[in-house]
């Protein structure tokens, strides 16, 4: 078996029960991909060379208990439930919640926010794809609620995302969550420019997740804008590659595959 660190994969650090695996790619050396998309892009959807893309994914897949539950992202609040079985084609939404040891939630990103869910027994874990419009329209208190799982009893780790001094967004972006949150404004810094702010992704998910019950919140910190070397960004290059944020749940009874925790 190769040795995860040579794709240079995250593992999150957080207090989740021994049968919760979770990991995040990056787009450091040991892919297949060219520029603009170097080299471990794994979009398909993105103009990337597809037979790139299959050997990434093949090579991903060497570190994962099944090929992940692949999801058509449309930056809106419908959840799939992931299992074990063979998928022929990804699945329309932007979170994946699963109960079953060995299915593999995935989400990608080159932004947008990831984060992964699990509850404190290691018996369902989740993934959510959160953009700015998922965020505010709720994508995360969905995930919860396909969990179902009491929110006191759920931890939740957020990935690599676009920083508080990148993401720059208008006053439509703001009054979007000010609509149904007033206390949301401590997320957002006024720009010299009008009309403009930067926002804190971090900030506003660590807002929704305390607000649905969830107090234990992980990670956050990480940049895909400034971090280069490590993380593809559409703000930042447009044409660009995708990362993946993959979590799992190990049978208690068996060996796990080898990653990198």
């Amino acid at each position: 078996m190769p040795d995860a660190n040579a794709f240079a994969f995250l593992v999150p650090d957080w207090p989740a029960a021994p049968t919760v695996r979770a990991l995040v790619t990056t787009r450091r050396p040991g892919g297949n991909s060219k520029a603009p998309y170097d080299s471990f892009n794994l979009g398909v959807h993105v103009g990337d060379d597809p037979a790139a893309v299959a050997a990434n994914r093949a090579l991903l897949r060497r570190h994962l208990p099944a090929e992940p539950c692949w999801l058509e992202q449309v930056h809106g609040i419908e959840v799939a439930m992931a299992s074990s079985g063979v998928q022929t084609t990804p699945l329309r939404a932007d979170a994946a919640v699963t109960r079953t040891p060995g299915a593999v939630c995935a989400v990608m990103t080159a932004d947008c926010l990831p984060v992964l869910f699990c509850d404190e027994a290691g018996s369902i874990a989740a993934a959510a794809h959160a953009g700015w419009r998922g965020l505010a329209a709720g994508i995360l208190e969905a995930t919860l609620a396909a969990m179902a799982a009491p929110p006191a009893r759920i931890m939740a780790w957020l990935g690599p995302a676009i920083g508080p001094a990148a993401f720059e967004v208008g006053n439509e972006v703001r009054e979007a969550f000010l609509r149904l949150d007033p206390g949301a404004h401590a997320a957002f810094a006024a720009r010299e420019s009008r009309g403009k702010w930067l926002a804190d992704l971090y900030a506003l998910a660590r807002r929704r997740l305390t607000q649905a019950g969830v107090s234990r919140i992980y990670g956050g910190g990480r940049c895909t804008f400034t971090e280069t070397a490590h993380f593809y960004s559409y703000r930042r290059d447009g044409v660009t590659g995708r990362f993946a944020s993959l979590i799992w749940l190990k049978d208690a009874s068996s060996a796990s595959p080898e990653t990198s925790d």
